[in-house]
Formats: C-alpha cells, structure tokens, sequence
C-alpha cells in the first residue's frame, strides 16, 4: 500500500484535541473495514515540531515528536492546530518559514482553530475562504483584511485548502479529507468505527455573537 503520509504540527500551549482529533481519525481509516486489524491505516502519521524535544500541549499533556523541521521527510497532506501556543508561534519566522514551503509540496494543506492564524501568517490565505475559533473570527478578519472569513461554517474547503472552526471541529474537517481522498463511503466507516456522527452539515454548532 502506497500510504499518504500526513504531518502533525505540533509546538508549546497546542490545543490537544486540535491535533488528536484528526490523529485519530486518519490513524482510524481502513479501505477494507472487513480487514480492520490485519491492514493499516492509508495514513501515515507523522508528528513534527521545531525541536524533537517533548512538547508541552494544553493541559500539560507531554508529547513526543517523530521529526523536527530540519528531517521531516515528504508529506502530502500538513495539519496546522491551533491553540494559545499560536500567539506565540505567529511571531516565528522560521516555522512560518517552513509553513509557506510545505504548503507548496502537499496535496492537503489544513489548520484546525487558530492554526488558520498561522497560515496567514505565513502569506497563504489571501483572497481565499477559511474560518478559526469562533472567537478569533473578528481577530483573524484584521490581521489578514484579504482573507474571506467564513463565520457560519465549521469548516470551508477551497480547493487543496481545508479549514475549520474551533477544536472539535477538526474531526469533522479530518473526515472530509477522508472523503476526498479515499470517498464518502470509507470516511462514514471511519465514522461509524469511532462512533462519531458524520458531518451531514457544515453549520457551525454554536451561535456566534
């Protein structure tokens, strides 16, 4: 099996379930429910940070990556997280850096919550839809003014662009990378082995005021 091999930003302060979410469904997906646990995932998950020393996520959880930024091999599809840690993050240069670069390479590039903040940063949102947390909504809207900022959606798809709103929603966006790349029918089962609900809509679940 030739597995599409997905990279897992990760830095200090990220939001846990802004990168175990999608973890867990991509490791989740068969192509043949019926050969669950004699077949792998056609994910491969790689874990990156700028350091391979442990990082400290929200909460305290300590997590160790498999690369740095420096011998991270080829990726096809990057998740960028979100969290507190990114108002710091948004000032580095040299992981924007490596943002903007690896954007150029994967077929996915993704951020879930305020990790869509960071590809702003990194000059890769301009003129295109994508959305955040609901609170970083107006915020997201000033720092970047060409950005289309989606308010009532969990999560925008603009070509090889996915976006999604806060935390959880990162399960849904992963499920529809899924989709894109393997069909609806192998991500509803990813869906159903985790039982989670399939996004039927794409409204965001909470009001924003």
């Amino acid at each position: 099996m030739n597995r599409k091999q997905v990279g897992i930003l990760l830095f200090e302060n990220v939001e846990v379930l802004d990168f175990c979410g999608p973890f867990e469904v991509f490791s989740a997906v068969r192509l043949d429910e019926g050969k669950r646990r004699d077949e792998p995932s056609p994910f491969n998950l790689l874990l990156i940070a700028e350091t391979k020393e442990p990082v400290v996520a929200a909460g305290g959880m300590r997590v160790l990556p498999d690369f740095d930024l420096d011998d991270c091999p080829a990726l096809d599809l990057l998740v960028v997280p979100g969290g507190w840690g990114t108002r710091k993050e948004m000032n580095n240069t040299r992981l924007l850096r490596w943002i903007a670069e690896r954007s150029g390479e994967v077929e996915i590039l993704s951020s879930v919550c305020t990790g869509a903040l960071l590809l702003g940063k990194a000059g890769l949102l301009d003129g295109k839809r994508a959305t955040t947390h609901y609170r970083s909504l107006e915020w997201m809207q000033e720092l970047f003014p060409e950005v289309i900022v989606e308010k009532e959606v969990h999560f925008v798809e603009e070509g090889a662009l996915f976006t999604s709103a806060g935390i959880s929603a990162g399960i849904d966006m992963a499920l529809k990378v899924v989709s894109r790349c393997f069909g609806e029918t192998v991500a509803r089962a990813t869906a159903k082995h985790m039982e989670y609900p399939f996004p039927e809509s794409n409204e965001r679940r909470i009001t924003v005021t």
